[in-house]
């Protein structure tokens, strides 16, 4: 038999979803056009390393050729835009030349815009731009799919990068101080090990099924002190988690990042918006709390309506349901800890994995 070659265009190969994305893809020998906007030296390394991919180290930004010509002899897309220059612009740009190009499958990252499902909420600059161009991508009539990232297990460090920073005490404990409250349960994802098997899986399946669809690529719903129960089992060290709504910045940031943080800060901090408001998006303890004490029970269950007639009345879906249907196989937080934490950990230099005084 006789494979039918396909080949994928990605934008920004060397971010952790995409290149997660390009090794899924090449396992299965499709074929890769690559655009990387900021060479990272060891994954583009290692996708040089891939056969049939094709690496285009330039950025989109003021080259209308390479935006023209990238989606050339491509039958699928995975898009997410670097949040540098005008992202909404290129956003456009992007799905217009996919559409000239004849794209048949377009996956788009997005992200929501908060200010539009509540006055008080306000717009997060790195992600409502994004949620303008998914409406813009809707508006051609691109055949697409939009894929919502959850907050990625490999955010966290003990560098002194914001928000996601694990402080290690001199007495051997760890402390998180962010901005979201303690009890609200947010999305995860492990960018690296599980967007791509995620993407092929829908891919595969085809855009019949996923056209025009929002699906989370969150595979975890945990509150902040949960991720911080799940980091002590996996380092074997006490870890607490601190609410605080102001977000401490102790490094150079870019000013962009800085808008967003802020943004973070009033969104979450005060007031502790949901991370993912959109309605076929938006999760809930409670939705997770009926769910867990109806495990037992059928997935349906039947109630007789006003005219005697028995009807169907199925309960919530919960956020990482689509995602773990695509991908059972996704590496939990704890996990991420115990296996990938350490070795990410010691590459930034790192060394309170060598203290013998606290037991792992």
């Amino acid at each position: 038999m006789t494979l039918i070659p396909r080949t994928i265009a990605v934008v920004n190969g060397t971010g952790r979803q995409a290149a997660s994305v390009i090794r899924s893809v090449t396992a299965l020998g499709w074929s890769v056009k690559a655009q990387v906007f900021q060479p990272h030296p060891i994954v583009l390394e290692e996708l040089q390393d891939l056969e049939n991919v094709e690496i285009f180290e330039q950025s989109f930004l003021d080259d209308d050729e390479l935006v023209e010509s990238f989606f050339e002899g491509c039958d699928y897309a995975f898009v997410n835009t670097f949040p540098v220059g005008d992202e909404i612009k290129l956003g456009k740009a992007l799905a217009d030349a996919a559409k000239r190009h004849k794209v048949k499958h377009y996956l788009y990252c997005s992200m929501p815009d908060h200010s539009r499902h509540d006055s008080r909420w306000p717009a997060l600059p790195n992600w409502a731009c994004k949620f303008e161009v998914e409406e813009y991508i809707r508006s051609i009539g691109l055949p697409a799919t939009f894929l919502y990232a959850g907050i990625y297990n490999n955010n966290f460090t003990s560098l002194d990068y914001p928000l996601f920073c694990m402080d290690f005490k001199d007495n051997g404990t760890i402390e998180w101080v962010a901005p979201f409250h303690p009890n609200t349960r947010l999305p995860w994802l492990d960018a690296e090990t599980d967007t791509g098997p995620a993407v092929l899986q829908i891919l595969k399946d085809g855009v019949t099924k996923w056209k025009d669809k929002r699906i989370a690529l969150a595979f975890q719903n945990l509150t902040p002190n949960e991720v911080c129960q799940a980091f002590e089992r996996a380092l074997g060290r006490p870890c607490k988690y601190v609410f605080d709504e102001h977000i401490e910045v102790r490094v150079p940031i870019p000013e962009n990042y800085r808008r967003q943080l802020a943004g973070i800060e009033v969104l979450f901090g005060k007031f502790n918006a949901p991370y993912l408001p959109l309605p076929e998006l938006r999760f809930t303890a409670d939705t997770e709390r009926r769910r867990d004490s109806s495990r037992k029970r059928s997935n349906d269950k039947v109630s007789v309506n006003g005219t005697g007639r028995a009807e169907s009345t199925s309960r919530p879906k919960r956020l990482t349901s689509d995602a773990r249907r695509l991908w059972p196989g996704f590496r939990r937080i704890e996990d991420y800890a115990r296996e990938a934490f350490l070795v990410e950990e010691e590459a930034n230099g790192k060394d309170w994995m060598k203290d013998k005084s606290v037991s792992s």
